[in-house]
């Protein structure tokens, strides 16, 4: 059971850097002194948000497919997350100044970021929730999904494969074409959040969180 709790704190300390970062991006404002910027926290945003939603593909949701009666959970995951991964795909393409996007208004773009967002989110937390009914206690799986955000990509790429081998593959080679065009545009990825650092606290630091987590030899 620890270990999905770990997961679900990861996953409201991260919902709410989301949605801070979401709140910065969709206010920023360019001017005609500094016309660009509104780039930084957009792009920001843009690294973190694909990166999180890439690792849950890849990391969380196969395990809930697996679960007994879990297919359909993590179905409608997938899809909600290839929905919120286009509505990314709009951000960038409105961004950069793709045709098919720059006569689009800023407005509804963000507003549709933000209901994909809260519905993402709300599945994401019902992922946990299902895990947690099926948790066997072998793995950490708030690490698990930190070690798969740090190898995925940091763009959103909604027409590449998302599940099985063919999706791990191409988000792999995605990630390896987004690290480069990261390196080659000076671009500054932050690192990904974790609820906090579990492996080295005390008692009285469990206390102070309000989050025990005892080994099983100390229980």
């Amino acid at each position: 059971m620890i270990a999905v709790i770990t997961l679900a704190h990861d996953l409201d300390t991260t919902h709410h850097d989301l949605q801070h970062r979401l709140a910065l991006a969709s206010s920023a404002r360019p001017d005609l002194r500094h016309p660009r910027d509104h780039y930084a926290a957009i792009d920001t945003f843009l690294a973190v948000a694909s990166r999180h939603n890439a690792a849950m593909v890849d990391a969380i949701a196969p395990l809930v497919r697996d679960l007994p009666g879990g297919h359909d959970l993590a179905h409608d995951y997938l899809a909600t997350s290839r929905s919120y991964e286009e509505a990314l795909a709009q951000v960038k393409a409105r961004l950069y100044g793709s045709t098919y996007a720059v006569a689009r208004p800023w407005p509804d773009i963000w507003a549709e970021v933000h209901r994909e967002l809260d519905a993402v989110c709300a599945l994401e937390r019902r992922l946990a929730e299902a895990l947690l009914d099926e948790d066997d206690g072998t793995e950490d799986l708030g690490t698990r999904l930190h070690h798969a955000e740090l190898v995925s990509p940091t763009r959103p790429h909604p027409w590449i494969p998302h599940q099985g081998v063919a999706g791990h593959l191409a988000r792999a080679v995605a990630r390896r074409v987004d690290r480069f065009w990261d390196a080659a545009e000076g671009r500054m990825v932050p690192e990904p959040v974790r609820h906090h650092d579990r492996t080295h606290q005390g008692r009285l630091t469990q206390y102070l969180l309000a989050d025990p987590h005892l080994d099983d030899e100390e229980e």
